[in-house]
């Protein structure tokens, strides 16, 4: 692959697009979902690999040009965290980027100074608290350091309603790019 077509894949619109298309996918199935993490490849290579698939999705070679598919990981361990999980991924070499998307409970920052260090009374805390807000982290990053987020709020459950930007979530943001260092 030429360096030309891989910046085109990783260009700043087709990873942000990717994690769009990743969290609007997640968000079909509702809230309370497991942690969920992708391999983003390019759809050309898959399309090779797997030419039955382009004819099922009705995706032409010109359509796949110079875009990415997330295609989800089985088995992403439920019983750890997945900040924990990312730590021991390696990514093969035709995987140019990777995303995951997690639910997490958010509190305004004057909030946290209270919060107790016992994991099971924080737990019962944040279950508890009138400011708190779940939301759904979506993130991507790519071998060449493009990155993208996606953040949607349960209380404003609408696409439309969906932040985005490059660098919301930058502690996740850095888990994902070290699971595809070399």
């Amino acid at each position: 692959m030429s360096d030309a077509v891989r910046l085109e894949w990783t260009s700043d619109a087709v990873v942000r697009r990717s994690i769009r298309e990743v969290e609007a996918h997640v968000a079909g199935s509702g809230w309370d979902q497991p942690p969920r993490l992708y391999a983003l490849v390019p759809t050309s290579d898959l399309l090779a690999a797997e030419p039955q698939l382009a004819a099922s999705l009705g995706i032409d070679a010109p359509r796949a040009a110079g875009s990415l598919t997330p295609v989800e990981q089985e088995d992403v361990p439920s019983e750890r965290p997945l900040e924990l999980v990312l730590q021991q991924i390696m990514w093969p070499p035709q995987v140019l980027g990777c995303a995951a998307v997690m639910e997490r409970v958010v509190l305004p920052s004057a909030a946290e100074a209270d919060l107790p260090d016992d994991a099971a009374e924080l737990a019962r805390v944040l279950t508890d608290h009138p400011l708190r807000e779940d939301v759904r982290i979506a993130a991507a990053a790519t071998r060449d350091g493009r990155a993208h987020c996606a953040v949607r709020v349960r209380t404003h459950d609408a696409d439309d309603a969906v932040l985005d930007g490059p660098t919301l979530v930058p502690g996740l943001l850095r888990l994902l790019a070290r699971s595809l260092e070399d």
